[in-house]
């Protein structure tokens, strides 16, 4: 069967032909480390967790390179070094901030059923030339501009969009559009308002490195760049990311990558999920509906929220639900009694069909169903098909026994009471007070709560 996947670029569904069977290559933008991630940010680490299965499976484990990356130097991660770490020199600050918050988004990452990519590059190993060879922003800036497609100017260095005739194709952006009703004072230095930030110098309260344009730091888009080239070549398969990435961030991917390196394409297949929204209501910190994966991990096992954002085909707005979640830990509660202690069997055609076509999920639930209810009359061969199925895309991670057991134990944690205890545990840490240390360990031990200590940071997750 062939796999179809909607393609933003040039609107269309598309039979996927990789360039190269043995080496598929998909790149996914990855979480800004600053903070804990939302449900929101969940969308696309599990839909492009389930094509990243998929792949594997129709061409085989060894043949699918996953790269999602890590952006680590943002003005937000600043604010959050400079206030967390006041006493620290900054750098050292937004090192502790990223390693603490990239541990924290790895372990929900885990939580949710999603295996790691198969590299996961940070951008500020990545903003000088390297000693490995691999891409780097520098060296790409440089090339832009010995290639006319960049220029120096305000102290800053610029993407000069009107040296590249089908900018703005992603999006459906005409530039003589964007010139017409933009307001050319705001930024007297460039040539076009449209123009974008390749570097920016730094103050000396921000982080910077040496570059030929003066102490400074890269520009957001070209992060991307630098990093999908440097693992998976001038040109590759697939590139995802939300909806909201299209503009400005992937459409400059796109001008920057095919103007550095001179060809027709960055990505042959362009893919982005759609937004979700809480109870029919667009999520946001100022309506006070903003939840983060730890807070529903602390109610939900992982699972549950993974096949409920399942339940939505990424292309449609996904409506998260209280009444969603209760149904959806039904329908897994039934599955798990139903096909969690059979250990042998092939997935279904069913269910890798309906996935072939444009990660069709709720065609994909459909299938499952059917398979369960085939599974339910006890033959042996029905009950494996289902079990290996749900395992091929992230679900029975457990035995019927552990399922029930960390079901229960999750209905019965608050995640803010234990992230609270965690901190005061650190502080008891930092004052050298050993005992009241040992005693919150405890205190969360007998929660039901793990911690795990590292250089990264303290991250946690519930007992099985």
């Amino acid at each position: 069967m062939d796999l179809r996947l909607y393609d933003t670029l040039t609107r269309e569904k598309r039979t996927f032909v990789p360039l190269d069977p043995d080496d598929v290559r998909m790149y996914v933008c990855g979480p800004t480390v600053y903070d804990f991630a939302h449900i929101g940010n969940a969308r696309p680490v599990i839909v492009f967790d389930v094509l990243f299965r998929l792949l594997r499976h129709l061409y085989g484990e060894n043949h699918v390179t996953y790269v999602r990356n890590i952006t680590d130097v943002d003005d937000k991660i600043n604010d959050r070094a400079a206030r967390d770490f006041p006493g620290l020199p900054l750098n050292e600050a937004i090192r502790k901030v990223t390693e603490k918050t990239a541990g924290q988004f790895h372990a929900d990452a885990a939580a949710l059923g999603c295996l790691p990519p198969t590299f996961e590059p940070r951008a500020t190993d990545f903003v000088l030339p390297r000693a490995d060879g691999k891409t780097d922003m520098v060296t790409l800036i440089r090339q832009l501009i010995a290639r006319g497609h960049a220029y120096e100017a305000g102290g800053e260095v610029l993407f000069d969009t009107a040296s590249m005739p089908d900018y703005g194709a992603l999006s459906g952006r005409k530039l003589d559009e964007q010139l017409a009703g933009a307001r050319v004072a705001v930024e007297a230095h460039k040539k076009n308002p449209a123009d974008f930030v390749l570097w920016k110098q730094s103050s000396g309260n921000e982080p910077g490195w040496e570059s030929p344009w003066g102490r400074g730091r890269p520009g957001w888009h070209i992060e991307c760049s630098a990093m999908s080239a440097a693992y998976l070549g001038d040109v590759f398969d697939i590139h995802g990311g939300g909806i909201d990435l299209i503009f400005p961030h992937h459409e400059n991917e796109i001008a920057q990558s095919r103007c550095a390196h001179d060809t027709p394409a960055m990505a042959n297949y362009w893919m982005h999920n759609e937004f979700v929204q809480m109870e029919d209501t667009k999520m946001s910190k100022s309506l006070g509906n903003f939840v983060t994966i730890r807070d529903l991990l602390a109610d939900w096992p992982g699972e549950v929220l993974r096949l409920n954002m399942l339940k939505a085909h990424y292309r449609s707005p996904m409506d998260w639900t209280l009444r969603g979640l209760e149904e959806t830990a039904k329908t897994l509660d039934d599955w798990y009694s139903v096909a969690a202690d059979i250990k042998d069997g092939q997935p279904s055609e069913a269910v890798v069909e309906a996935l072939s076509d444009d990660l069709n999920t709720p065609q994909m639930i459909a299938a499952l169903h059917g398979l369960r209810n085939k599974a339910a009359s006890g033959n042996v061969g029905d009950r494996g098909q289902f079990a290996a199925s749900l395992r091929l895309f992230g679900f029975l991670s457990e035995n019927v026994a552990e399922w029930n057991g960390r079901k229960q134990r999750a209905r019965g944690v608050d995640a803010k009471q234990i992230d609270g205890l965690i901190s005061d545990r650190a502080a008891a840490r930092a004052r050298k007070d050993f005992r009241e240390s040992d005693r919150i360990r405890d205190e969360l031990a007998a929660m039901g709560v793990i911690i795990k200590d590292s250089k990264e940071g303290t991250t946690w997750e519930i007992a099985r």
